[in-house]
């Protein structure tokens, strides 16, 4: 990955969130661009941090400057506490970024699945209070989940990736939330949920998104 991986443990609202804060090894004096904060899919069905598609977006954010935190939810690994479907594990998401991503330096969001979920109710949240300078989100379950709309000024750097071919979020739900927003989604063609196959193309996909 091109960076240095340190073990975090951070206060949360239910106890201990367990992290992983990917720092990129960059030249002597020079400055991470910001920090990305990306959400795992489902507690309840073995998501983690170290999914790989979330280790592929935080890699994409590594490479292009960005620190990159990865954290569990509540009741997943080390972290303390149990699944409160959605409405705890946002409150985890913003204590991780209150801690670790600077209100001074720029702020990306990113999620996949139902990490996308919680991921977009933290962009609702937050936006107003401090810059959101990118939002990724990867395999939204807007089919099961109620995504929070994208705020219209932060369209242009927002980036919505589906897999074609998804079985556990049809893409056709995810076009029924984007509709109404006008907000584009760049679909993987013969994609499925997890990118079998494809990270290396969604990797690139982020990073040029976290660059332009």
């Amino acid at each position: 990955m091109n960076a240095l991986t340190q073990s975090l443990t951070l206060p949360g609202p239910a106890g201990a969130i367990e992290a992983l804060l990917d720092t990129p090894l960059l030249a002597e004096g020079a400055a991470p661009r910001g920090t990305a904060v990306i959400a795992h899919p489902h507690p309840q069905f073995g998501g983690t941090m170290t999914n790989k598609v979330v280790q592929t977006v935080a890699r994409a954010c590594v490479l292009c400057g960005w620190r990159a935190l990865r954290f569990n939810f509540r009741g997943v690994g080390a972290s303390q506490g149990a699944y409160d479907e959605g409405r705890g594990e946002l409150q985890d998401m913003l204590a991780a970024i209150e801690q670790q991503a600077p209100a001074d330096a720029p702020l990306a969001i990113a999620g996949f699945s139902f990490g996308a979920f919680v991921a977009s109710q933290a962009v609702a949240a937050l936006q107003g209070r401090r810059p959101i300078e990118r939002v990724v989100l990867v395999g939204t379950a807007a089919q099961h989940f109620a995504v929070a709309p994208v705020p219209a000024e932060l369209h242009a750097a927002t980036l919505v990736i589906h897999g074609e071919h998804d079985d556990t979020v049809p893409l056709a739900a995810v076009l029924d939330w984007a509709r109404p927003q006008s907000l584009p989604v760049t679909v993987v063609p013969g994609g499925g949920h997890f990118f079998h196959g494809q990270l290396p193309l969604l990797k690139s996909l982020v990073m040029r998104h976290v660059r332009a």
